[in-house]
Protein backbone atom coordinates (compact mmCIF):
# COMPACT_ATOMS: atom_id res chain seq x y z
CA UNK A 1 0.00 0.00 0.00
CA UNK A 2 0.94 3.41 -0.61
CA UNK A 3 0.33 4.41 2.84
CA UNK A 4 3.52 2.84 3.88
CA UNK A 5 5.46 5.29 1.76
CA UNK A 6 4.56 7.96 4.14
CA UNK A 7 6.96 8.77 6.70
CA UNK A 8 5.56 8.57 9.94
CA UNK A 9 7.58 10.34 13.08
CA UNK A 10 6.12 7.79 15.79
CA UNK A 11 4.66 9.44 19.18
CA UNK A 12 2.70 6.65 20.58
CA UNK A 13 3.65 3.71 22.73
CA UNK A 14 2.71 1.78 19.76
CA UNK A 15 -0.29 -0.25 18.87
CA UNK A 16 -2.94 1.25 21.66
CA UNK A 17 -4.61 -1.29 23.76
CA UNK A 18 -8.04 -3.08 22.74
CA UNK A 19 -10.40 -4.05 25.94
CA UNK A 20 -13.08 -6.01 25.71
CA UNK A 21 -16.03 -4.06 27.80
CA UNK A 22 -17.36 -6.89 29.40
CA UNK A 23 -19.73 -4.96 31.58
CA UNK A 24 -21.24 -3.27 29.23
CA UNK A 25 -21.59 -5.87 26.96
CA UNK A 26 -23.34 -7.91 29.46
CA UNK A 27 -25.96 -4.85 30.87
CA UNK A 28 -27.10 -3.82 27.15
CA UNK A 29 -27.79 -7.54 26.08
CA UNK A 30 -26.54 -7.31 22.75
CA UNK A 31 -23.23 -7.15 20.48
CA UNK A 32 -19.88 -7.96 22.09
CA UNK A 33 -18.44 -4.11 22.68
CA UNK A 34 -14.49 -3.51 22.84
CA UNK A 35 -12.58 -0.19 22.96
CA UNK A 36 -9.27 1.08 21.17
CA UNK A 37 -7.98 3.39 24.09
CA UNK A 38 -6.48 6.30 21.84
CA UNK A 39 -6.65 7.97 25.47
CA UNK A 40 -3.31 6.23 26.59
CA UNK A 41 -1.91 5.62 23.65
CA UNK A 42 1.49 8.36 24.45
CA UNK A 43 3.12 9.26 26.89
CA UNK A 44 2.64 13.34 25.52
CA UNK A 45 0.20 15.25 27.77
CA UNK A 46 -2.28 12.64 27.84
CA UNK A 47 -2.13 11.26 24.24
CA UNK A 48 -5.69 10.93 22.45
CA UNK A 49 -6.51 10.77 18.69
CA UNK A 50 -4.58 13.92 17.07
CA UNK A 51 -1.24 11.97 18.06
CA UNK A 52 -2.17 9.45 15.34
CA UNK A 53 -2.75 12.30 12.81
CA UNK A 54 0.52 14.29 13.87
CA UNK A 55 2.90 11.21 13.38
CA UNK A 56 2.39 11.91 10.02
CA UNK A 57 2.33 15.63 9.59
CA UNK A 58 5.88 16.25 12.30
CA UNK A 59 7.97 15.08 9.04
CA UNK A 60 6.92 17.64 6.86
CA UNK A 61 7.20 20.02 9.98
CA UNK A 62 10.75 19.08 10.10
CA UNK A 63 11.31 19.50 6.36
CA UNK A 64 10.07 22.87 6.17
CA UNK A 65 12.48 24.49 8.92
CA UNK A 66 9.76 25.84 10.56
CA UNK A 67 9.93 26.94 14.30
CA UNK A 68 6.83 27.52 15.64
CA UNK A 69 3.41 25.24 15.47
CA UNK A 70 0.19 27.79 14.46
CA UNK A 71 -2.99 25.63 15.22
CA UNK A 72 -6.36 26.29 16.87
CA UNK A 73 -9.65 25.22 18.22
CA UNK A 74 -11.98 25.91 21.05
CA UNK A 75 -11.17 26.72 25.11
CA UNK A 76 -10.94 23.06 25.74
CA UNK A 77 -9.64 21.70 22.38
CA UNK A 78 -7.47 18.14 22.59
CA UNK A 79 -6.08 18.99 19.38
CA UNK A 80 -4.45 22.41 20.95
CA UNK A 81 -3.43 20.39 23.68
CA UNK A 82 -1.70 17.88 21.61
CA UNK A 83 -0.32 20.36 18.93
CA UNK A 84 0.97 22.50 22.28
CA UNK A 85 2.90 18.68 23.42
CA UNK A 86 4.26 17.92 19.95
CA UNK A 87 6.45 21.56 20.18
CA UNK A 88 7.61 20.70 23.16
CA UNK A 89 8.80 17.08 22.73
CA UNK A 90 10.34 18.71 19.31
CA UNK A 91 11.72 21.70 20.95
CA UNK A 92 9.13 24.28 18.42
CA UNK A 93 7.41 27.45 19.48
CA UNK A 94 3.62 26.86 19.59
CA UNK A 95 0.85 29.60 19.01
CA UNK A 96 -2.37 28.86 19.37
CA UNK A 97 -5.75 30.28 19.13
CA UNK A 98 -8.46 29.38 21.43
CA UNK A 99 -11.78 30.40 20.04
CA UNK A 100 -15.48 30.25 22.32
CA UNK A 101 -16.40 27.79 20.57
CA UNK A 102 -18.80 26.32 23.66
CA UNK A 103 -20.89 28.49 24.84
CA UNK A 104 -20.49 26.98 28.47
CA UNK A 105 -20.78 29.43 31.36
CA UNK A 106 -18.35 28.21 33.67
CA UNK A 107 -15.92 31.10 34.90
CA UNK A 108 -12.98 28.45 34.83
CA UNK A 109 -13.71 27.61 31.41
CA UNK A 110 -10.10 29.14 29.87
CA UNK A 111 -8.11 28.18 32.98
CA UNK A 112 -8.10 24.40 33.89
CA UNK A 113 -8.11 20.95 31.52
CA UNK A 114 -6.69 21.39 28.31
CA UNK A 115 -5.74 25.08 28.00
CA UNK A 116 -3.78 24.49 31.34
CA UNK A 117 -1.78 21.79 30.09
CA UNK A 118 -1.30 23.62 26.40
CA UNK A 119 0.02 26.83 28.71
CA UNK A 120 2.22 24.80 30.75
CA UNK A 121 4.12 23.20 28.14
CA UNK A 122 4.76 26.76 27.10
CA UNK A 123 2.04 27.18 23.96
CA UNK A 124 1.79 31.12 23.51
CA UNK A 125 -2.03 30.35 23.87
CA UNK A 126 -4.70 33.42 23.29
CA UNK A 127 -7.96 33.45 23.76
CA UNK A 128 -10.15 34.81 20.78
CA UNK A 129 -14.26 35.53 20.97
CA UNK A 130 -14.89 33.49 17.57
CA UNK A 131 -17.29 30.99 17.96
CA UNK A 132 -17.49 27.25 16.64
CA UNK A 133 -16.37 26.62 13.02
CA UNK A 134 -14.80 23.14 11.60
CA UNK A 135 -13.36 25.48 8.57
CA UNK A 136 -10.57 27.20 7.73
CA UNK A 137 -10.66 30.71 10.50
CA UNK A 138 -9.58 34.02 9.59
CA UNK A 139 -8.15 34.22 13.36
CA UNK A 140 -5.81 31.34 12.37
CA UNK A 141 -4.64 33.14 9.59
CA UNK A 142 -4.10 36.05 11.59
CA UNK A 143 -1.92 34.11 13.65
CA UNK A 144 0.13 32.86 11.21
CA UNK A 145 0.69 36.25 9.85
CA UNK A 146 1.90 37.30 13.30
CA UNK A 147 4.67 34.64 13.72
CA UNK A 148 6.30 35.75 10.30
CA UNK A 149 5.84 39.38 11.11
CA UNK A 150 7.75 39.04 14.17
CA UNK A 151 10.68 36.71 12.62
CA UNK A 152 9.46 33.48 13.02
CA UNK A 153 8.45 30.89 10.43
CA UNK A 154 5.20 29.17 10.95
CA UNK A 155 4.30 25.74 9.91
CA UNK A 156 0.19 25.80 9.85
CA UNK A 157 -1.76 23.28 11.58
CA UNK A 158 -5.74 23.72 10.87
CA UNK A 159 -8.35 22.69 13.57
CA UNK A 160 -8.01 19.10 14.26
CA UNK A 161 -5.15 18.86 11.55
CA UNK A 162 -8.53 17.36 9.76
CA UNK A 163 -7.49 20.11 6.71
CA UNK A 164 -4.19 19.19 6.34
CA UNK A 165 -3.04 17.13 3.14
CA UNK A 166 -2.03 14.53 5.60
CA UNK A 167 -4.94 14.76 8.22
CA UNK A 168 -6.27 11.03 7.14
CA UNK A 169 -3.23 9.24 7.10
CA UNK A 170 -2.95 8.27 10.91
CA UNK A 171 -6.09 6.77 10.90
CA UNK A 172 -5.86 4.67 7.39
CA UNK A 173 -2.86 3.33 9.30
CA UNK A 174 -4.83 2.67 12.23
CA UNK A 175 -7.23 0.27 9.96
CA UNK A 176 -4.52 -2.04 9.50
CA UNK A 177 -2.79 -1.44 13.15
CA UNK A 178 -5.82 -3.06 14.08
CA UNK A 179 -5.93 -5.71 11.80
CA UNK A 180 -3.18 -6.60 12.78
CA UNK A 181 -4.08 -6.75 16.46
CA UNK A 182 -7.43 -8.79 15.38
CA UNK A 183 -4.83 -11.63 14.13
CA UNK A 184 -3.27 -11.90 17.18
CA UNK A 185 -6.26 -11.98 19.27
CA UNK A 186 -8.24 -14.43 16.51
CA UNK A 187 -11.44 -11.43 16.87
CA UNK A 188 -12.79 -9.96 13.92
CA UNK A 189 -14.89 -6.15 14.29
CA UNK A 190 -17.99 -5.60 11.94
CA UNK A 191 -18.75 -2.60 13.53
CA UNK A 192 -16.65 0.60 14.11
CA UNK A 193 -17.79 3.60 16.54
CA UNK A 194 -16.33 6.92 15.99
CA UNK A 195 -16.94 10.28 17.03
CA UNK A 196 -16.56 12.68 14.07
CA UNK A 197 -16.62 16.76 14.15
CA UNK A 198 -13.89 18.03 12.09
CA UNK A 199 -13.61 14.47 10.50
CA UNK A 200 -9.80 13.52 9.00
CA UNK A 201 -10.17 10.53 12.30
CA UNK A 202 -13.48 9.49 10.80
CA UNK A 203 -12.45 9.85 7.17
CA UNK A 204 -9.03 8.38 7.78
CA UNK A 205 -10.58 5.04 9.08
CA UNK A 206 -12.53 5.02 5.77
CA UNK A 207 -9.94 4.87 3.57
CA UNK A 208 -8.06 2.68 5.44
CA UNK A 209 -10.89 0.27 6.11
CA UNK A 210 -11.77 0.09 2.30
CA UNK A 211 -8.24 -0.16 1.26
CA UNK A 212 -8.38 -3.24 4.06
CA UNK A 213 -11.62 -4.41 2.15
CA UNK A 214 -10.25 -4.67 -1.08
CA UNK A 215 -7.27 -6.74 0.05
CA UNK A 216 -9.18 -9.33 1.93
CA UNK A 217 -12.62 -8.89 1.11
CA UNK A 218 -14.13 -8.29 5.09
CA UNK A 219 -16.58 -5.42 4.84
CA UNK A 220 -17.28 -3.51 7.92
CA UNK A 221 -19.85 -0.67 9.10
CA UNK A 222 -17.69 2.42 10.21
CA UNK A 223 -20.40 4.29 11.40
CA UNK A 224 -19.59 7.91 12.55
CA UNK A 225 -21.37 9.66 15.23
CA UNK A 226 -21.86 13.75 14.85
CA UNK A 227 -20.85 15.63 17.71
CA UNK A 228 -20.97 18.92 15.58
CA UNK A 229 -24.11 19.76 15.68
CA UNK A 230 -23.26 21.07 12.11
CA UNK A 231 -23.88 17.77 10.39
CA UNK A 232 -24.39 18.79 6.56
CA UNK A 233 -20.77 20.70 6.72
CA UNK A 234 -19.41 17.79 8.77
CA UNK A 235 -20.89 15.06 6.30
CA UNK A 236 -19.67 16.96 3.28
CA UNK A 237 -15.94 17.12 5.29
CA UNK A 238 -15.68 13.60 6.17
CA UNK A 239 -16.49 12.60 2.47
CA UNK A 240 -14.21 15.02 0.92
CA UNK A 241 -11.33 13.88 3.30
CA UNK A 242 -12.01 10.24 3.34
CA UNK A 243 -11.66 11.00 -0.79
CA UNK A 244 -8.65 12.75 -0.55
CA UNK A 245 -6.83 10.29 1.94
CA UNK A 246 -7.67 7.46 -0.46
CA UNK A 247 -5.97 9.34 -3.25
CA UNK A 248 -2.99 9.39 -1.59
CA UNK A 249 -2.84 5.90 -0.43
CA UNK A 250 -3.78 4.76 -3.73
CA UNK A 251 -6.64 2.77 -3.17
CA UNK A 252 -7.62 3.02 -6.57
CA UNK A 253 -11.55 3.61 -6.88
CA UNK A 254 -13.94 5.74 -5.82
CA UNK A 255 -15.84 5.34 -2.17
CA UNK A 256 -19.03 4.12 -1.92
CA UNK A 257 -21.72 5.98 -0.29
CA UNK A 258 -22.30 2.85 1.84
CA UNK A 259 -18.96 3.54 3.54
CA UNK A 260 -19.31 7.21 4.52
CA UNK A 261 -22.03 7.52 7.01
CA UNK A 262 -22.46 9.82 10.01
CA UNK A 263 -25.02 9.57 12.28
CA UNK A 264 -27.15 12.08 13.80
CA UNK A 265 -28.96 12.12 16.97
CA UNK A 266 -26.86 12.35 19.77
CA UNK A 267 -24.75 15.72 19.60
CA UNK A 268 -27.81 18.32 20.48
CA UNK A 269 -28.40 21.69 19.07
CA UNK A 270 -24.65 23.02 20.00
CA UNK A 271 -21.02 21.58 19.86
CA UNK A 272 -19.71 20.81 22.81
CA UNK A 273 -22.76 20.97 25.72
CA UNK A 274 -24.46 17.89 27.01
CA UNK A 275 -27.62 16.61 26.47
CA UNK A 276 -29.45 13.73 28.64
CA UNK A 277 -28.23 11.04 26.46
CA UNK A 278 -24.26 12.65 26.85
CA UNK A 279 -24.64 12.56 30.87
CA UNK A 280 -25.93 8.95 31.19
CA UNK A 281 -23.89 7.46 28.67
CA UNK A 282 -20.84 8.76 30.56
CA UNK A 283 -22.11 7.46 33.72
CA UNK A 284 -22.80 3.87 32.21
CA UNK A 285 -18.85 4.31 30.80
CA UNK A 286 -17.52 5.17 34.19
CA UNK A 287 -19.46 3.12 36.61
CA UNK A 288 -19.47 -0.25 34.29
CA UNK A 289 -15.96 0.23 33.12
CA UNK A 290 -14.32 2.84 34.92
CA UNK A 291 -13.57 4.38 31.64
CA UNK A 292 -14.25 8.00 31.59
CA UNK A 293 -15.61 9.88 28.71
CA UNK A 294 -15.93 13.78 27.79
CA UNK A 295 -19.02 15.22 27.55
CA UNK A 296 -17.87 17.33 24.01
CA UNK A 297 -17.15 14.31 22.43
CA UNK A 298 -16.64 10.28 23.64
CA UNK A 299 -20.21 10.75 25.43
CA UNK A 300 -21.46 11.47 22.65
CA UNK A 301 -19.79 8.75 20.66
CA UNK A 302 -20.57 6.49 23.52
CA UNK A 303 -24.31 7.93 23.81
CA UNK A 304 -24.59 6.30 19.90
CA UNK A 305 -23.34 3.32 20.71
CA UNK A 306 -25.62 2.42 22.96
CA UNK A 307 -28.57 3.19 21.47
CA UNK A 308 -27.66 1.31 18.52
CA UNK A 309 -27.53 -2.07 20.21
CA UNK A 310 -30.27 -1.69 22.31
CA UNK A 311 -32.07 -0.67 19.31
CA UNK A 312 -30.91 -3.30 17.38
CA UNK A 313 -29.56 -1.62 14.68
CA UNK A 314 -26.22 -3.41 15.89
CA UNK A 315 -27.23 -6.43 16.10
CA UNK A 316 -26.51 -9.40 18.76
CA UNK A 317 -24.45 -11.09 16.79
CA UNK A 318 -21.97 -8.31 16.14
CA UNK A 319 -18.75 -7.47 17.58
CA UNK A 320 -18.40 -3.81 17.85
CA UNK A 321 -15.23 -1.38 18.46
CA UNK A 322 -15.53 1.46 20.14
CA UNK A 323 -12.90 4.07 19.13
CA UNK A 324 -12.06 6.14 22.24
CA UNK A 325 -10.09 9.04 21.44
CA UNK A 326 -9.31 10.58 24.74
CA UNK A 327 -10.21 14.21 25.80
CA UNK A 328 -10.21 13.71 29.27
CA UNK A 329 -8.61 16.26 30.64
CA UNK A 330 -11.09 18.82 29.07
CA UNK A 331 -13.35 17.63 32.35
CA UNK A 332 -12.20 19.62 34.30
CA UNK A 333 -13.98 22.75 32.64
CA UNK A 334 -17.58 20.86 33.00
CA UNK A 335 -16.93 20.16 37.07
CA UNK A 336 -20.36 21.42 37.71
CA UNK A 337 -21.92 18.38 36.35
CA UNK A 338 -21.27 15.78 38.70
CA UNK A 339 -21.67 18.67 41.77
Amino acid sequence: MKLHDFPRYELTFGPSPLQHLKRLTQHLGGAQIWAKREDVNSGLAFGGNKVRKLEYIVPDVLESGADTLVSIGGYQSNHTRQVAAVAAHLGLKCRLVQETWVPWDDPMNDRVGNILLSRMMGADSRLDPHGFDIGIRDSWKEALAEVEANGGKPYPIPAGASEHKFGGLGFANWAFELAEQEKQLGVLFDTIIVCTVTGSTHAGMIAGFAALEDLTGVKRRVLGIDASATLEQTREQVARIARNTAELIELGRDLRDDEIQVLEGWAGELYGLPVESTMNAMALGAQLEAMITDPVYEGKSLAGLIDLVKSGEIGKDSTVLYAHLGGQPALNAYHRLWE
